[in-house]
């Protein structure tokens, strides 16, 4: 009977997480703690556009890869890399399947740019950032994180045209950026 009752709650659990950073759909910084940047300007807030309306099934790849993030993110802070490592591969694998079912998605595109940033591979971290701002040239998410690669990748002068996008945002996103580029602050993720 526990174990039922602990299997529901944590499946509630996993069906309701919101977007943890690096690209949920609240227009305003939305940032829980843990989390560095949120997502989009402009669209609805409650953890990616994905599925709403298409069924459910994408919904829930989404939100799934959103919790392996989170969890990667919790165990990046304990500096537990191979678990986040694990976590970040998992997220990846279901945000590529998203993307291949519901392609052209600026949330998708900027966690994928992530998940693989997060993994090593800037190259194409940058190729689905880039994706994600011809969809949607403002998202908040996508241009901090673009702009946090460009830093690490010592293109400055991109990082700082991130930064201007940035700059109108009233957002948290826009300080955190500015402040890796000043170097200030480094970079959680």
């Amino acid at each position: 009977m526990i174990k039922k009752i602990f299997f529901t709650l944590w499946l509630l659990l996993i069906l309701s997480v919101n977007s943890y950073s690096a690209g949920g759909t609240s227009g305003s910084s939305g940032s829980s703690g843990s989390s560095g940047s949120s997502g989009s300007s402009g669209s609805s807030g409650s953890g990616g556009s994905q599925g709403e309306g298409s069924g459910s099934s994408s919904k829930s790849i989404y939100q799934t890869a959103v919790y392996h993030i989170g969890w990667a993110k919790k165990y990046e802070k304990k500096k537990k890399i191979k678990r986040a490592n694990r976590r970040y591969q998992k997220a990846l694998k279901l945000l590529t399947t998203l993307n291949k079912q519901k392609p052209n998605n600026a949330d998708t595109l900027n966690y994928l740019g992530f998940t693989t940033r997060k993994l090593g591979d800037y190259k194409n971290g940058e190729k689905f950032y880039l994706e994600g701002l011809a969809i949607e040239p403002n998202h908040i998410g996508i241009n901090e994180y673009l702009g946090e690669l460009y830093v690490v990748t010592n293109r400055i002068s991109l990082a700082k045209e991130r930064l201007k996008i940035l700059e109108n945002c009233d957002c948290e996103e826009y300080i955190q950026l500015k402040e890796i580029i000043d170097g200030v602050r480094k970079s959680k993720y």
